[in-house]
């Protein structure tokens, strides 16, 4: 009987041990290799010089941004979310014949992949993170964007200047929207295009002044945009 309870208690401790092993690492990955590329913590300072040398996004909101299940899923198998890199201007090169500007694949480096359980836990650790007051809970109201959505996004408001929202499109300055819905959060997605600065006080992306009703209705469109399966 008193073996029966040893072994069980060394198992249980084997248990903890290995979680506890398996959130270090993972804690780990995100303060040795992530802050390579990006912040987990919020600059003290932010300058055009820094938004220029950034080698990927900022994540110290991340928990205001992500949903999980996408971060979990993303992070074992990473597809290119900004095809012109972080800052475009460092990845685009004159074509050949001088018509149409190219990206330069070798100034956009494919991120490492993780196993499926530092995946998981990784995404626990990016999802804790969130600042306070950049995002509002409930400011999107979950009501369809109706017909006009999609040309808001696609002509009304030159989204599409610098997004993409279909698989296969000519890559843009900015991040494609095609798997947005997988990926952000709807109030995230209401809050950055209420005011691009907020996030980043130097980042080109305008602010558009839209009213609510059309900030509704383009945050519903892009909430709709998710991968196919």
């Amino acid at each position: 009987m008193r073996l029966k309870i040893l072994i069980g208690a060394m198992m249980g401790l084997a248990t903890i041990s290995m979680a506890a092993g398996t959130e270090a690492s993972a804690a780990d990955l995100l303060s040795q290799q992530c802050v390579a590329c990006h912040a987990v913590a919020k600059p003290d300072k932010v300058s055009l010089e820094r938004l220029w040398d950034r080698k990927g996004p900022d994540l110290y909101y991340a928990g205001n941004k992500f949903n999980k299940p996408w971060l979990v899923s993303w992070l074992q198998n990473p597809s290119t979310i900004r095809a012109s890199g972080v800052m475009y201007a460092k990845a685009v090169k004159a074509s050949g014949d001088k018509s149409v500007d190219l990206v330069d694949l070798a100034q956009v480096p494919a991120h490492p992949k993780l196993s499926a359980a530092d995946a998981a836990t990784a995404a626990d650790l990016l999802m804790a993170l969130k600042v306070d007051g950049l995002v509002t809970a409930g400011a999107f109201k979950g009501e369809p964007g109706g017909s006009m959505a999609p040309m808001l996004f696609s002509k009304l408001r030159g989204c599409t200047s610098c997004h993409t929202a279909k698989s296969g499109d000519k890559p843009t300055s900015g991040p494609e929207m095609y798997t947005a819905g997988d990926r952000l959060q709807p109030d995230f997605v209401h809050a950055y295009i209420s005011n691009p600065q907020k996030f980043d006080a130097h980042t080109w992306m305008p602010t558009l002044g839209l009213t609510d009703p059309d900030l509704q209705k383009l945050t519903a469109y892009i909430s709709t945009l998710k991968e196919k399966k």
